[in-house]
């Protein structure tokens, strides 16, 4: 009874945690702060060598993509986040295994938590989101793990590559990982990766509707004819949608 009780405490002080959580982040009342963590989720030297090259001019294309859409919605902030390049980190996080059930995902987001806030406990400046973006080779890793966001604690883990011109794709995941944390859902079909229509879709009302202009960041495929899709090269190629304008509270009707 003790160790339900204990469980049943530990789950409330979560719940509360992220509901303010939600709350503030989605005020937009000044820029979001969003800390970027690099880690070489290998031993390869291109690995080590990419993430020592980075710089944050690297990531701007995430602030000015972000800026872009507010002004889409008429968003009165101009800058509605920042990114912030920081230290590379020389601990991966907590994995979750790919057959994790309810408990083991609440114990691993538990631990996740745990880890990211020892890993930044000493930062110079507070963080509003803390991205970890874990470098694979290519050549070694040709496909990684899906992407995590977490609205509980606005954390973002994402698998990337340590290939300049892979960068765009990158991007892409690190904005669409941003969202999860401020309450975006996927909007594509979990057993194709196709984009749902509408809602997954750059423009649903563009006529002819393929091949679609744009593709929806929560989407995260360019519809290119109702059965072909495709990966877009960088953020140049993506929108935020209505759907996930909403529910990031971007639309002044969001409750």
């Amino acid at each position: 009874m003790l160790r339900i009780l204990a469980l049943l405490l530990v789950l409330l002080l979560v719940a509360v945690g992220t509901w303010r959580d939600r709350v503030r982040s989605t005020q937009w009342r000044v820029p979001l702060f969003v800390a970027i963590y690099p880690v070489a989720a290998d031993d390869s030297a291109r690995t080590s060598a990419y993430v020592a090259a980075l710089s944050g001019e690297r990531f701007a294309s995430i602030d000015r993509f972000f800026a872009a859409q507010a002004r889409r919605y008429d968003l009165a902030l101009q800058t509605p986040l920042q990114t912030r390049l920081k230290p590379a980190l020389h601990e991966r996080p907590p994995e979750r295994r790919a057959d994790a059930g309810m408990i083991d995902t609440l114990l691993w987001s538990l631990k996740l938590r745990y880890w990211a806030s020892r890993q930044t406990a000493h930062a110079s400046e507070p963080a509003d989101i803390r991205i970890f973006v874990l470098y694979h080779d290519p050549a070694l890793s040709p496909s990684v793990p899906h992407s995590l966001g977490l609205q509980k604690g606005l954390i973002g883990v994402v698998y990337a590559f340590a290939q300049e011109d892979m960068d765009g794709g990158n991007d892409m995941v690190i904005a669409h990982e941003i969202l999860h944390t401020l309450g975006a859902t996927d909007k594509y079909d979990y057993a194709t990766d196709a984009p749902r229509f509408p809602d997954g879709y750059g423009d649903p009302a563009q006529s002819p509707l393929f091949p679609q202009a744009t593709a929806e960041v929560m989407g995260g495929r360019r519809m290119i004819s109702q059965t072909r899709w495709e990966q877009p090269a960088g953020l140049d190629e993506v929108v935020i949608g209505a759907s996930t304008a909403l529910e990031i509270r971007w639309l002044p009707h969001a409750s």
